[in-house]
């Protein structure tokens, strides 16, 4: 059966570039006038030339957006559950070689980080952890969404890429989404970043979303790491992925997150700076390409940049996240996947959401009404 990976060697990163320098202001006008844009467009709005109508894009976003969402944004906070991982990724306070203290949550641990989520109100949890499959393989994530899913609406997961089997065993229990990156989708340059460990079969991680759409989750979440290489050709990709799986898992939604890199421990300083305009610019292309994608901007993001985004494409957020097992009250000092740079309260998020006109939804998800 045909998978991404097959669609994907049809494409070569270089000529992906060329072809983006190219772009005219022309082609750019012309996509904008389109009614049915396709990944060509997305491509003509990710050139530095779209860069001139950035301000006519940021309206035609904001339009699309209400149009689709209404004024809602939905809020959920990350659970780490591990960073226990056996990759080294030179980019990921985690990886392997980075000799810190080591924290897997018990059951008990777990219900307490939960617990303090609940007083925070919040209904959608995504459970995070770092890969390491004797300690936290498909048995104990089971047996996570076992122990949370009587006391929140909607778990997502983030975690090691599954085989179909198991997607099909968490979607039985439970997960209504699963997030999954590729990081980068330079493939010649993939091993560089990921010397060690699972994650350095870049073919087995690209068709880990066939796998997640086989098994029938609700939703599905890409992205890459922005910050590794050429944000414009690898943006360029995920949308490529995401277009090819909308069309062969037509039943699942998409949403697409917006990971800058961040200062953590033993990473390497970003090989391509991404300003927060051109991250302006890359949020109005996914928008205005696909009216019906969910735009999630997490807490690495500046206080500044998030309250402005609240009414330009963004449909869900992160808020008083930790990135460390245990952050939230059982041991707060262990290591973080990266530092976040929003680090205002859940409550503080929901003030400025209602202040900008728009409604924080805590819950937009409940399990009946899928059958789970």
């Amino acid at each position: 059966m045909q998978s991404f990976k097959d669609f994907f060697e049809k494409y070569k990163w270089n000529e992906v570039k060329e072809k983006l320098k190219k772009v005219t202001l022309y082609d750019v006008e012309n996509s904008l006038r389109k009614k049915n844009k396709t990944i060509e467009d997305f491509l003509n709005f990710l050139s530095p030339v779209a860069a001139q109508k950035l301000e006519l894009m940021a309206t035609m976003t904001q339009h699309l957006t209400q149009k689709r969402f209404g004024k809602t944004i939905q809020l959920y906070a990350p659970l780490y559950l591990s960073n226990e991982c056996q990759n080294i990724c030179t980019y990921c306070g985690f990886s392997l070689d980075n000799s810190i203290k080591r924290k897997t949550l018990s059951d008990t641990e777990l219900m307490i980080e939960a617990s303090v989520l609940k007083s925070m109100d919040v209904n959608h949890v995504l459970l995070v952890s770092g890969e390491a499959n004797k300690t936290v393989g498909i048995d104990y994530f089971l047996n996570a969404v076992r122990l949370l899913k009587p006391h929140f609406a909607n778990i997502s997961i983030e975690v090691q890429p599954l085989s179909e089997e198991e997607y099909r065993r968490v979607h039985d229990a439970g997960v209504n989404a699963v997030l999954v990156y590729q990081e980068t989708y330079h493939q010649e340059v993939y091993k560089e970043y990921h010397p060690k460990g699972k994650k350095s079969n870049f073919n087995f991680r690209l068709e880990t979303p066939d796998r997640i759409g086989k098994a029938g989750i609700h939703k599905m979440g890409l992205g890459v790491l922005l910050g590794l290489e050429d944000w414009r050709v690898d943006s360029f990709f995920n949308a490529l992925h995401i277009d090819y799986l909308q069309k062969q898992y037509w039943k699942s939604k998409f949403s697409v997150s917006f990971p800058r890199l961040r200062p953590a421990e033993g990473i390497i300083e970003p090989n391509f700076i991404m300003s927060d305009k051109d991250l302006l610019q890359l949020i109005c292309a996914y928008r205005i390409w696909n009216e019906d994608l969910e735009i999630s901007i997490s807490t690495r993001e500046s206080e500044k940049f998030r309250n402005n985004i609240i009414s330009l494409g963004a449909t869900a957020m992160s808020a008083a996240s930790k990135t460390n097992p245990g952050g939230y009250a059982v041991d707060k000092e262990s290591l973080e996947q990266f530092e976040t740079s929003d680090e205002r309260s859940m409550e503080e998020i929901r003030n400025i959401i209602k202040k900008s006109g728009y409604d924080p939804v805590m819950k937009d998800w409940d399990s009946v009404y899928s059958g789970i």
